[in-house]
């Protein structure tokens, strides 16, 4: 019998082949409670099986890293507002230097 995906694993593979259609490659992988989708170098997504949630950014006022997340339920959400980002993120000097 073949062993059945987590949630946390089985949302991170559909948020990867959400993300394919915009044309962004990804690596997924995950255990049983969490579960992560390397869009590129300095671009990760973790997933729990009930929201999804990355890196955004800087906050330069309050000096610390800016937190964005989604619902699974949201997915096609999710996946417009990761393939946002990481076409910001990919024309800053410090980007994605490729896919991984």
């Amino acid at each position: 019998m073949p062993v059945q995906d987590s949630a946390a694993l089985g949302a991170a593979r559909r948020l990867g082949e959400a993300l394919a259609r915009y044309g962004i490659a990804v690596i997924v992988k995950g255990e049983r409670d969490l579960a992560v989708v390397s869009v590129c170098e300095g671009l990760t997504v973790w997933c729990n099986g009930e929201r999804f949630w990355w890196q955004a950014g800087w906050d330069p006022q309050r000096r610390c890293l800016v937190n964005a997340s989604q619902e699974v339920s949201a997915l096609d959400r999710a996946a417009g507002r990761i393939a946002e980002h990481y076409a910001t993120f990919r024309q800053r000097p410090s980007g994605c230097g490729g896919q991984v």
